[in-house]
């Protein structure tokens, strides 16, 4: 397969999302209405795997730099920030994603 990262291809593309929280100790000190946006962080991620486009994803448990961690496939690039701009964390403020291309290898 080969992966066009503009978008102009058939093909599925792929891209990392690493999300990254407001401070290491999140996972351990979150406040109530942390861990309720970060449930409905979760399910939005669900409904994305869900629909075929979130493949993965989940808490990385790094001790110095812990952070969440998607590998998605969508049509094309331009699908990327409107997924992570609907991410309920991001709308929060209380987390921010970096995303990259990436040519995953994908038993099909």
């Amino acid at each position: 397969m080969t992966n066009n990262f503009s978008g102009n291809s058939l093909e599925k593309i792929h891209f990392m999302l690493k999300s990254i929280p407001p401070r290491v100790s999140f996972h351990q000190d979150m406040t109530d209405k942390e861990r309720n946006i970060m449930m409905q962080h979760i399910n939005y991620w669900t409904d994305k795997q869900n629909q075929g486009i979130a493949l993965v994803f989940g808490p990385v448990l790094n001790p110095s730099a812990p952070h969440g961690l998607a590998i998605i496939e969508v049509e094309n690039v331009e699908e990327v920030p409107k997924l992570i701009a609907e991410d309920p964390a991001v709308i929060a403020g209380i987390m921010t994603t970096e995303y990259y291309p990436m040519k995953a290898v994908i038993k099909k």
